[in-house]
């Protein structure tokens, strides 16, 4: 209640936007969460979550859970992970969805708050092993919006399933534009030279 009172002042002093759901998001999922261009990205998607009852739990380096706002991060739905074994994480995504029917992984694909030539594919191969669906959420500085938009089940064609994300990610820009660049994996340039 009281975090759901904080998302409504921060849009307020923020003149920020949250666009209410249109659907039901899918139980259990990988939420994308893009385009992560600063922190404030991350603060719009949380308030976006909560203000629209999207109980979503995110992933944050482990230094981040260490101190004295560990607590809090916990609270709005961090779970803590070591990124030195980035394999490791997939496999732990999987066990912990297979495990919670009601479970919502907000994964940043970018993986930086830089512009970057490629998506960390992560939330890919959480989703194609977890066999659950990709829901796509957004932040938009340009209309000062977030919100949720569709979700669809990863194919096994990263190149088709990259570009219903490119397409709905297209007119995004985050909130420090200029630091998103259209959405690319590493397997889509590997799939056309094999």
């Amino acid at each position: 209640m009281i975090v759901r009172a904080l998302c409504r002042l921060w849009c307020l002093l923020f003149r920020w936007r949250v666009e209410p759901l249109d659907h039901r998001v899918p139980t259990p999922c990988v939420v994308i969460a893009a385009p992560h261009t600063s922190n404030w990205d991350f603060l719009a998607l949380i308030a976006s979550a909560r203000l629209n009852d999207v109980d979503i739990r995110w992933l944050g380096k482990r230094q981040m859970f260490e101190g004295p706002l560990g607590p809090l991060f916990r609270h709005l739905g961090g779970v803590s992970v070591d990124r030195s074994a980035p394999g490791g994480i997939v496999g732990e995504m999987v066990s912990l969805l297979a495990g919670n029917p009601e479970l919502m992984v907000v994964v940043p694909a970018e993986g930086t708050r830089s512009a970057t030539d490629y998506w960390k594919s992560g939330f890919y191969r959480i989703a194609s092993e977890a066999d659950v669906p990709i829901q796509l959420s957004y932040v938009d500085g340009r209309t000062r919006s977030s919100g949720f938009g569709p979700s669809f089940r990863p194919s096994g064609d990263v190149s088709a399933d990259m570009d219903l994300i490119r397409d709905f990610y297209e007119d995004k820009t985050g909130i420090k534009s200029g630091r998103f660049e259209t959405p690319r994996l590493r397997e889509e340039d590997l799939e056309r030279t094999a």
